[in-house]
């Protein structure tokens, strides 16, 4: 019997590592990318709090090696675990945490936990190491805490997770030293408040090492979350479908980032793909039950990398996938981009030499200084709070207008249209209740009024109206956006 109870009690344990511990009614983690710690605190407390939004992902806070021209990755080289980077040091960092959950928004550290620096030169909290020795005193690290260095062969499983991921020196996480040191800088962390973690690079590391570390941090910080409350783990696997390694070796520890999600819809928001196939979306398409995922469109990597994805330079198919997904019903943790403007994939935030800029803002509240800043474009934020208006509900009344044109109902909470290719100009079977209501991707709701279409349900059908030259190829109605 006790066999058992124990066995239930690291069941439970496990399951609590897939929660995100978001504040009631809130939905959908933002990476605001590269940003300043006091830049994230004030975006809590002035935009995020007020539109919906449940967490922030931050860029890795550990000293890192400064690199010459300063581009975006050398965050991902840690010379040690102090709090000390391009983002701000320890004082800022817990400022900032302690704003953004006194605000509702959990904050989920970026961690680094594969592998340390390859690049040679002073860390950014002035602390040295030696790579080509394996030797990082500040922590300390030395040659026999990691792998034989070896170049991955990306066809075996075991190479994958021992040998050297772009020449980065492979830390050994089954020696029991070595996962102390990850675990005290988790916990470290967690003293200060976060909610959990993304985890870089965990296709690298071996499963059982990544559990063992996991199930032996401590409970969260109490001055914010519940007594008992677990770290929430999204972890960076990427798995295609041909891979070595499968996503589902690491779901029962944690939740895994969903690289299908992106790379599928991609095909069908620029119309290479038929809309009209996303009658099936979910598991039937090769996703994880969505209880074990965060998905997105694009991510910090695939957006300077991998063109099968969209990013923000595709403008409007771009913002209809994101539409799509925050009014979808597949039920993974959501995440949404929040870039700065680029034009080589090591391009560092905007700054003035070594001093990161702070976005500014324009008049209608998108950014300015380099920024591009999804979250507060409008058909963006405005689907948040859809998806926390439709939460719990069924998706229903699926319609097809053609190969690429699709609509559906989230019960009687919600409705969004959707055209990649010709016009919707036609009625639509909806559960809204009669009435007429904002379309919240063209305009807002502010106030009672509409700043974009006003679209009329009448007797179970939805009047609409999405020309190919509009500037949003998507609609959507929420209840709390009714005129």
């Amino acid at each position: 019997m006790k066999v058992v109870f124990v066995l239930v009690l690291c069941a439970s344990a496990a399951l609590a590592q897939h929660e995100p511990h978001f504040a009631e009614g809130k939905n959908t983690i933002v990476h605001l990318f590269e940003w300043k710690w006091s830049d994230i605190a004030a975006e809590c407390e002035n935009w995020l709090s007020k539109k919906g939004f449940a967490g922030v992902q931050i860029s890795p806070p550990s000293e890192s090696v400064v690199v010459d021209g300063r581009p975006w990755w050398e965050k991902y080289q840690p010379v040690s675990y102090i709090l000390d980077n391009r983002s701000g040091k320890e004082k800022d960092l817990a400022d900032m945490i302690k704003r953004c959950n006194n605000v509702g928004i959990r904050i989920y550290v970026d961690l680094v936990a594969n592998h340390m620096a390859t690049s040679i030169g002073q860390g950014s909290a002035g602390d040295t190491c030696d790579p080509s020795t394996k030797d990082y005193p500040a922590v300390p690290y030395h040659s026999d805490n990691f792998h034989t260095s070896c170049d991955i062969n990306f066809d075996d499983a075991t190479s994958i997770r021992n040998c050297e991921l772009s020449g980065l020196k492979d830390l050994d996480q089954s020696q029991s030293y070595v996962r102390e040191k990850i675990v005290e800088y988790m916990n470290h962390l967690i003293s200060l408040g976060v909610a959990g973690f993304r985890v870089d690079a965990a296709k690298h590391m071996w499963p059982d090492d990544l559990s063992a570390m996991f199930s032996s941090i401590n409970e969260l910080n109490t001055d914010f979350f519940p007594e008992g409350s677990k770290a929430f783990f999204y972890q960076e696997v990427i798995d295609t479908g041909t891979d070595p390694i499968n996503n589902n070796d690491y779901t029962s520890f944690g939740r895994v980032c969903e690289f299908k999600y992106g790379a599928e819809l991609a095909p069908c928001f620029r119309g290479s793909n038929l809309l009209m196939y996303l009658n099936s979306w979910g598991t039937e398409w090769g996703l994880l039950e969505g209880a074990n995922t965060l998905v997105f469109i694009d991510n910090h990597d695939t957006e300077r990398t991998n063109s099968g994805y969209l990013n923000y330079k595709e403008n409007k198919s771009y913002k209809a996938a994101i539409a799509f997904m925050l009014a979808h019903s597949y039920s993974g943790i959501t995440k949404v981009m929040s870039s700065y403007d680029f034009d080589n994939s090591d391009q560092g935030p905007p700054a003035n030499g070594d001093d990161v800029l702070s976005p500014g803002f324009a008049e209608d509240g998108t950014c300015t200084n380099g920024w591009i800043c999804q979250h507060r474009w409008s058909p963006i934020f405005n689907m948040v709070e859809f998806r926390n208006v439709v939460a719990e509900t069924e998706l229903t009344n699926w319609w097809v207008g053609g190969d690429n044109q699709i609509a559906f109902s989230r019960g009687d909470k919600g409705f969004i249209a959707i055209t990649t290719e010709g016009d919707i100009d036609t009625s639509i079977p909806t559960d809204l209740p009669d009435g007429t209501y904002c379309d919240v991707i063209s305009g807002s709701f502010v106030d009672g009024k509409c700043t974009g279409k006003s679209v009329t349900v009448s007797g179970g059908q939805a009047q609409v109206q999405i020309f190919s030259g509009d500037f949003e190829a998507a609609l959507a109605l929420h209840v709390n956006a009714k005129l």
